[in-house]
């Protein structure tokens, strides 16, 4: 019994002790590193994604070192560890692979780049702008400030719409204007006011033409092109003072309707 004690005080205490010690001043230390990895002016030319997955990435690497270094300061045997880690590995990974494909699929976010932090995506059904994407979960903020929690092994696999990667994007609109009207003059009216706003780029030249034949409107189509940033200020603009034109013009904007004939059949008497 004396010796299971004097081994306990004279031993395992110190080793606790001294593991104690070194966890902390380790995590300290990890602390200190990533905050300076992430100060100002030392990762500025790294994306902001990159910088997120691999600070997450090292955090749990680091740790992972940390506690194995602790345990084997008490005394844990190592190379049973490293069985145990193993096995223990192997059963984890069963039990959490969706988990697991959502790292591998962090990895091919980062390497393929379909898109970036503040771009403005479509994905898996839903659309918002991309805030943050970590080693398990992509997140987006959709325009009325909602958050969405994407997985990244769906990601992986989902159709993906980036509508911010370039610098320009393609406005569609659609004008619907009476038979009676007078659809060049119309269209007129719709060009000047494009090409003069000032949010309109000029080159490729804005397309303003008759579409189609709807059962009640002839159907004018404006294809513009805007700058991403300017895509829904352009959008507005053009509505509204496409109806105010129209008003001003006597231009109809009509409404669907169904023409009914009745036919009186006379009896022969």
């Amino acid at each position: 019994m004396n010796a299971f004690v004097d081994k306990v005080v004279y031993d395992f205490l110190p080793r606790l002790g001294i593991a104690i010690l070194v966890f902390i001043i380790g995590y300290v230390v990890i602390r200190l590193v990533l905050r300076l990895l992430n100060k100002p002016g030392k990762s500025d030319r790294i994306s902001p994604t990159v910088r997120s997955f691999f600070n997450a990435l090292l955090k749990v690497v680091l740790l992972v070192f940390l506690i194995i270094t602790c345990l084997s300061i008490i005394g844990v045997p190592m190379a049973s560890m490293i069985t145990a880690l193993g096995a223990t590995g192997v059963a984890i990974s069963l039990a959490v692979k969706d988990s697991l494909a959502n790292l591998c699929g962090g990895f091919l976010i980062i390497l393929t780049k379909p898109f970036k932090v503040g771009d403005y995506v479509e994905c898996d059904g839903v659309a918002g702008t991309v805030a943050e994407i970590n080693t398990i979960h992509t997140r987006l903020l959709t325009p009325d400030n909602k958050t969405i929690y994407i997985p990244n092994g769906q990601v992986t696999t989902a159709q993906i719409v980036n509508f911010t990667e370039q610098e320009n994007r393609r406005l569609d609109l659609e004008f619907g204007i009476s038979y009676e009207n007078d659809f060049e003059k119309a269209k007129r009216i719709i060009r000047e006011i494009v090409e003069k706003h000032p949010l309109t780029v000029k080159d490729p030249a804005p397309v303003v033409r008759l579409g189609r034949h709807d059962a009640s409107a002839l159907v004018i189509v404006v294809r513009v092109w805007v700058a991403k940033d300017s895509y829904w200020d352009l959008n507005y603009d053009l509505v509204e003072q496409v109806k105010v034109a129209f008003d001003e013009n006597e231009i109809s904007i009509p409404f669907n309707q169904l023409d009914v004939h009745v036919v009186s059949h006379k009896e022969n008497g």
